[in-house]
């Protein structure tokens, strides 16, 4: 019976590491099954995009307010955190802080009085994050896609952090032999009056309480994290090194319609020759992308890293103007359609049966996708290196190349610069005549 709470301990541990991996697992099956897509280039260029912008948080404090708050919780969650490993390790073996025994006081106690000071300015960021959502009721929070879940997600989110400062709070003030020290407790030691008059028996029993809860609530909170949008805390960091280090506005060429086209171009090119056995540069399948499985992994990627926090789509001049696109929306649908295939695969041992539905048409419309301008406000806002064009640039490909259903302006232009060599249809023959006006 002695040891009992340590195997419980240790049961839970196992437990809740093991459903995460599990799931870890599942991400990187569903991101496998887009396009394979060389990001081997400018490797000391991608360390640097993921320290400066996954670590160092560096496009979150273009808006200084919420900029500055996430950092506050970002900082602060992960650095209090740290004392998780000495609660492991206290579960596993019995000990009762085992860093106050190893480590020098003053340095044990500047850690805990760091980690309560940054639990306190957690909580105040938290609060200041629910007002903004709840009460003041900023816009970008609002768009039809953050109705339902989302909205809930956001808050539950909130709703977790705030329980699990406080607990931490408690556990550290209910603590008598860490209270009689007076090394650490700067903020729980004004905690301490609210529990004066219980006996020692009862504040063994909160603080021991406080420090289960603790521990079994950031186990939930990490298996929370494959349900939520706040699975960037761990994919901002893949997902800010592979994202493009290419200039904004450069579109990806199809190397067979690039090779058809040289063809084209070159006098001395037989145009009936048949292509050389074991050639490369064969056609793909598909034309851009319809479904999950044509876009490329980073893409899949960016789509289950998406915070859903709205910069992209409150930057982009035709959500602006009215128009139904919403970047957000585009890769809250991808994740959605990405995560039904996966589900679709858990339930066919592993393989995926058509389901009679895909991303385009059932969760991303037409009027969506050519209501985008190519801007890239949506990139350039993005605080983890989202990119919404891509996804949008490869469906309309689909729609142009596989479906010829652009729209009639497009087809226009495009039927005039077949003809006439100009988007304009006048013949080639007169395209100077403007010179003989005046």
């Amino acid at each position: 019976m002695e040891y009992l709470p340590n195997i419980i301990f240790a049961i839970i541990l196992i437990i809740g590491i093991g459903y995460f991996s599990r799931n870890i697992m599942k991400i990187i099956r569903n991101i496998k099954l887009g396009q394979k897509v060389d990001a081997s280039d400018n490797k000391s260029q991608r360390w640097s995009n993921m320290a400066r912008i996954a670590l160092g948080q560096s496009k979150m404090v273009k808006r200084p307010v919420a900029g500055f708050l996430h950092v506050v919780v970002y900082v602060g969650f992960i650095i209090i955190n740290i004392e998780v490993l000495e609660i492991i390790i206290d579960g596993l073996f019995g000990t009762h802080r085992i860093g106050a025994e190893y480590l020098p006081s003053s340095l044990y106690g500047f850690l805990i009085g760091s980690f309560e000071v940054l639990a306190v300015l957690v909580l105040m960021s938290v609060i200041v994050f629910w007002i903004r959502r709840n009460v003041i009721k900023l816009k970008r929070f609002l768009s039809s896609e953050m109705k339902g879940w989302p909205k809930s997600d956001g808050n539950i989110i909130l709703y977790f952090e705030v329980v699990l400062m406080c607990l931490f709070l408690v556990m550290n003030a209910t603590d008598s032999v860490f209270q009689f020290s007076g090394s650490g407790n700067v903020v729980s030691q004004f905690l301490t009056p609210w529990f004066e008059g219980l006996s020692q028996g009862t504040l063994h029993t909160i603080e021991r309480t406080a420090w289960w809860l603790h521990i079994v609530g950031i186990l939930v909170f990490l298996n929370y994290l494959y349900f939520s949008k706040h699975l960037h805390i761990l994919l901002a960091f893949p997902n800010t090194y592979f994202g493009s280090v290419e200039a904004k506005g450069k579109f990806n060429n199809l190397e067979a319609v690039t090779n058809e086209v040289k063809l084209m171009m070159d006098p001395d090119t037989d145009p009936f020759a048949t292509p050389e056995e074991g050639a490369d540069d064969e056609a793909p399948a598909k034309f851009g992308a319809s479904d999950v499985m044509d876009l490329n992994r980073i893409q899949l990627l960016n789509a289950y890293t998406c915070t859903e926090c709205g910069r992209c789509t409150s930057a982009c001049p035709a959500n602006l103007t009215g128009k139904k696109l919403s970047p957000r929306k585009i890769m809250m649908d991808t994740r959605d359609r990405l995560e039904e295939v996966g589900k679709i695969i858990d339930a066919n041992n592993g393989e995926f049966k058509d389901d009679g539905k895909q991303l385009l048409g059932d969760y991303i419309t037409n009027e969506e996708l050519w209501a985008c301008t190519t801007c890239n406000a949506c990139v350039e806002e993005c605080p983890v290196s989202i990119n919404p064009l891509s996804i949008i640039l490869e469906m309309r490909r689909y729609l142009v190349m596989e479906q010829s259903a652009a729209p009639m302006e497009i087809n226009n232009m495009m039927t005039n610069i077949e003809n006439n060599g100009a988007p304009w249809p006048y013949n080639q023959m007169d395209r100077l005549n403007w010179k003989d006006e005046n």
